[in-house]
């Protein structure tokens, strides 16, 4: 039998970061395109608001886990 290739943990995390890159890409042209259209409401922008800063947060944590600090 062959063994099948498995990622090791930092190439998961990698795959994970870019999906919430992109993520949050998408919100941000969604808030925007709400914004300039006039057709959001408050609520549903404070919403999405609110989404993309979590998204932004999971990122930095990720970025921390994947390269952390080195004191130097």
């Amino acid at each position: 039998m062959t063994a099948s290739p498995q990622m090791d943990r930092t190439e998961v995390l990698l795959v994970r970061l870019a999906t919430l890159k992109q993520e949050h890409r998408d919100l941000d042209e969604a808030i925007h395109a709400l914004h300039e259209k006039g057709k959001g409401d408050a609520l549903t922008l404070q919403r999405l608001k609110r989404q993309k800063l979590m998204l932004k947060d999971e990122i930095i944590r990720l970025e921390d886990e994947i390269t952390p600090d080195i004191i130097a």
